[in-house]
């Protein structure tokens, strides 16, 4: 596998402090990781669900960028100026290819490249189990054991007093086989035997960059979404060098949910996708927290 040179957009990059995180480990080895984000600067769930159906299949060219001016590059490369390699789908694809429930998606990357270079490489294919107008998901099954990972994101629109000021962004993932036996124990230490406090903030770090990158590529890649697949982007199409400081959109429900990973003997039924959003339904901010830090 080999990375790319790393894309200098001059964008100011999301700190982890704008995102709440927590980790629950079960005593079986299992790991439950819950972020909340909030995406603001022109950021809707309709353009959310545009890229999960398409980011795999897009090309940019890219304009005012060192070594990459006048490149066409994956749209893959925007989501991470330096840790993605690749995303391909196959299997069952949608109308003209988009992605769907059923599809499998193979994903290359290293959390924190920058900083760890090869240390936590990520080379999966996994079955795409949902891709809505409110979310994706996505996951890998072991025969017998039953579901091994399955990461969950859920967004919506935010309203203040009756103006859509961008989107909620909720992400859960689940590693690990469920039960207290002695293989599904086994197979944790397994799954998880590189998994340090070292590895969850490189984990961190990417998943924070990795969403906050949306405030500044995403609105300029949608407004062309009736050209096709090869579309363009320079850093001067970003509505602001800087990202948003704005903490997780949903304290609560980022408390809420951690309390029932912590509760639950099965993780996986407490994230089970059943077709409907865990984002409350009241949209307007007013009485959520959206502070900046």
């Amino acid at each position: 596998m080999h990375m790319p040179p790393a894309r200098e957009f001059g964008w100011g990059l999301k700190r982890n402090s704008s995102a709440y995180f927590d980790i629950h480990k079960r005593p079986n080895g299992q790991f439950c990781v819950v972020l909340n984000h909030s995406l603001l600067r022109g950021v809707t769930a309709e353009m959310l669900y545009w890229w999960f159906q398409n980011f795999t299949r897009i090309r940019v060219r890219l304009e005012n960028v060192p070594g990459y001016d006048n490149t066409a590059v994956p749209a893959y490369w925007l989501w991470h100026p330096y840790d993605h390699v690749s995303a391909t789908l196959s299997g069952s694809l949608g109308a003209d290819g988009v992605a769907q429930s059923g599809a499998k998606i193979r994903i290359r990357e290293a959390m924190q490249y920058d900083k760890y270079g090869w240390r936590y490489p990520v080379d999966n294919t996994l079955q795409v189990h949902y891709c809505e107008v409110d979310g994706w998901a996505m996951g890998k099954t072991i025969p017998v054991l039953g579901p091994a990972m399955m990461l969950r994101i859920h967004f919506k629109d935010v309203f203040r007093r009756g103006r859509r000021i961008g989107a909620h962004y909720h992400y859960e993932i689940v590693i690990g086989v469920s039960g207290d036996h002695r293989i599904a124990k086994w197979v944790n230490r397994k799954i998880t035997r590189h998994f340090s406090p070292e590895f969850f903030e490189a984990w961190q770090t990417h998943n924070v960059i990795e969403v906050g990158t949306f405030e500044h590529f995403l609105p300029a890649l949608f407004v062309q979404r009736d050209s096709g697949l090869n579309l363009k982007y320079s850093p001067l199409m970003s509505q602001a060098q800087m990202g948003s400081d704005a903490t997780g959109f949903d304290a609560e429900l980022f408390k809420a949910r951690l309390a029932s990973y912590a509760a639950s003997t099965d993780p996986y039924l407490v994230q089970r996708f059943n077709g409907s959003s865990i984002l409350n339904d009241e949209t307007d901010d007013s009485t959520r927290h959206t502070g900046t830090k």
